[in-house]
């Protein structure tokens, strides 16, 4: 195409660009108002409650971001071009200026191929600056071109350096994500992906899609996302919001299972003994030898009335509420309610009327029928039962040694249940509790991020709230670190209660590059697992492997790496055994270098200090590792530690050691 066309093409595409953005202004607008009258079009006080939420919803979905393009991409499909942005913008007519990336037509964005071009003429990419919409890059697919990854503009937006929360990569979404992004909403799937394959942006792109796709249904059954700590959900906040998508609820397990403040610390046997599965029959077993026989008549006075229940009908419902498979606390008011029925038919015969609600809940409450529910199905509470386990873990019998046994035994019990000081373990066993006496509500989708290293309990914590729903599970097994860390997907789907979700790799990454992940692939076969390595595209990127004579030597140097990196453009990480990230954030604030912590996204440091414990899922242009045999030693699973680390880096990767390297590397 001649210079004075492609001007004029790229005025075209600016003005539509302008005028998108206007267009999106005046449905903010209208939606603005709409929220504002609300209460004066509704006919009633629910009705404009209702329509207040809406419209408020909207007026957030409708929020532009002027650094941020509207469109990334155009098709020309039978000589109507159509743009592809992060959501659908319409002219007054209601005529769509730019497409949701989520709506099937612009499915063929990522889809369409010289082989399969799927009705495209042509596809367009555009590249932008801060918004700027600044170049266009054409693949004419009706005439056999095609760019694949080695388009300018994709390769720009791969490798555009890092700084605060996660970016959405709806412009840059390959096929085999693609299809993963798009699977169907009934459809669990456990993603198995190398570092820098996009795994966790394909879990967070497929809840929008499905949010997009079966919005009524999951606004009210809800679509839950759960990482592994505060600091990635920090990370990744951004991500939905920016597709417009303002209400999910993230968080960590250890949020979902928070029922009381954690005051006390596992030994490491401990706590490897409450994340194992046996853990759940143990509860189970636990809580159901609580039941009894009746061991009298039931004489209830009632006025001038006199009701009697004999043993065997009072045995019969106890014995059939049991059998029906019912939560704990279910099951116990369903033996109540049966109860009081008997006594109430003998009412009506008696009496000939019909007892109204008081005398119902009255006899529900009477001495001689709550005594019989103490005494055949007590009532009981998740600390309660939790504490006696740990007060007395022989009743676990033969489903624990006598080691494991001892291993969860309190030192000292507390007087009563209310007073324990639980440690983060023990808040899974009162999740695991609180499931047997009543059903959990069930999220729609759930989405799990690094689940290598959920255990098996916690993996029941989710499956109780995705019972009724699908589940994405995202992670990658060479980066378990946990002591129970999975070793086969299909051993942690079995404990989601989703055996049969499918396992897919992705192998090719785009994030991490080529030498980084060489480095990082000497350390799978030490690692224990069967993955396949990983394949990056990315030609560029930096690493250096810098030995330090004198230990002493090894901080000073780390911090004339940070200076040297701040020339640089990007974010820039330095990760280090936890042990280490006191001692050289005091080294940075005395150097006058301005830093944060992981979890501080409010903030204009381009420096982050890192544990190595808190790095997993975040990623940085500059990442610069302090002592690996430090991080190694740290931890019986180091080695995964240490692969994880090294993985963080997207541009350049520097090794400060003075000890020898782990000997894999």
């Amino acid at each position: 195409m001649p210079a004075s066309e492609l001007d004029l093409e790229l005025t075209a595409e600016r003005t539509h660009l302008t005028e998108s953005r206007a267009a999106l202004h005046r449905m903010r607008g209208r939606a603005e108002a709409l929220f504002s009258t609300g209460n004066q079009v509704a006919g009633d006080a629910y009705t404009a409650e209702q329509l207040g939420r809406h419209m408020a919803r909207r007026v957030k979905e409708l929020a532009d971001d002027p650094d941020t393009p509207l469109f990334f991409g155009r098709l020309d499909i039978e000589e109507v071009a159509y743009h592809v942005g992060r959501r659908h913008v319409t002219d007054d007519a209601g005529e769509p200026m730019v497409l949701d990336w989520r709506a099937p037509l612009s499915r063929s964005f990522y889809r369409a191929s010289v082989r399969d071009p799927q009705g495209v003429a042509t596809r367009r990419r555009f590249g932008f600056v801060k918004g700027e919409l600044t170049s266009f890059e054409d693949e004419h697919l009706d005439r056999g071109e095609e760019l694949g990854t080695s388009s300018r503009i994709l390769t720009a937006e791969i490798e555009r350096p890092r700084v605060g929360p996660m970016r959405d990569i709806v412009a840059t979404i390959q096929p085999e994500q693609d299809e993963l992004v798009r699977a169907d909403l009934g459809d669990s799937i456990c993603v198995q992906g190398a570092p820098g394959t996009g795994k966790t942006a394909v879990g967070l792109h497929r809840a929008a899609f499905l949010l997009y796709l079966h919005r009524e249904r999951l606004r009210r059954s809800g679509v839950l996302i759960v990482g592994p700590n505060t600091a990635f959900l920090s990370y990744i906040s951004a991500v939905l919001p920016t597709l417009g998508e303002v209400e999910v609820q993230q968080s960590t397990l250890d949020e979902i299972v928070g029922r009381a403040p954690v005051k006390a610390v596992d030994t490491a046997q401990a706590a490897v003994v409450k994340h194992d599965v046996r853990m759940a029959a143990v509860l189970r077993s636990a809580l159901w030898n609580r039941l009894g026989e009746p061991t009298e008549p039931i004489m209830v006075s009632d006025g001038s009335y006199r009701w009697r229940i004999d043993l065997e009908p009072l045995r019969r419902i106890v014995d059939e509420a049991r059998g029906e498979g019912l939560p704990y606390a279910v099951g116990r008011e369903r033996v109540r309610a049966r109860v009081v029925g008997l006594l109430q038919r003998q009412s009506e015969y008696r009496t000939g009327n019909s007892p109204n609600e008081g005398w119902l809940r009255r006899m529900s409450k009477v001495a001689p029928v709550a005594g019989f529910l103490e005494t055949c199905w007590p009532a009981v509470t998740p600390e309660s039962l939790v504490a006696e386990l740990l007060t007395d873990p022989s009743t676990a019998g033969d489903l624990l040694t006598a080691d494991e046994q001892e291993a969860i035994r309190w030192v000292k019990p507390p007087k009563t249940a209310k007073s324990a000081k639980w440690t983060l373990a023990d808040l899974v066993l009162l999740d695991e509790a609180a499931g047997l006496l009543e059903r959990e509500t069930s999220f729609g989708h759930v989405v799990i991020d690094e689940a290598q290293d959920v255990s098996p309990m916690q993996a029941r914590v989710i499956a109780r709230r995705s019972e009724h729903g699908s589940i994405t599970l995202l992670g990658d097994l060479a980066q378990g670190t946990a002591p129970w860390a999975a070793t086969d997907w299909h051993d942690i789907l079995a404990h989601l209660g989703k055996p049969d979700a499918a396992v897919v790799p992705l192998t090719v990454g785009f994030r991490v590059p080529e030498v980084v992940v060489a480095l990082a692939n000497r350390l799978l076969p030490a690692l224990g697992v069967n993955v396949p390595e990983a394949v990056s595209l990315r030609r560029d990127g930096d690493l250096r492997l810098l030995p330090v004579a004198d230990p002493a030597d090894l901080d000073a140097r780390t911090l004339a790496e940070v200076t040297a990196a701040l020339g640089h453009e990007g974010s820039i990480a330095v990760i280090a055994a936890d042990a280490a990230v006191d001692q050289l954030r005091a080294h940075l604030t005395v150097a006058g270098i301005e830093h944060a912590r992981p979890d501080e996204l409010e903030t204009a440091a381009r420096v982050m200090v890192v544990p190595a414990t808190l790095v997993k899922g975040l990623e940085y242009d500059h990442v610069i590792v302090h002592e690996p045999a430090d991080i190694v030693a740290a931890e019986p699973r180091g080695l995964n530690r240490l692969y994880v680390v090294l993985t963080r880096a997207v541009t350049r990767l520097s090794v400060l050691h003075a000890k020898p390297l782990p000997q894999p590397l």
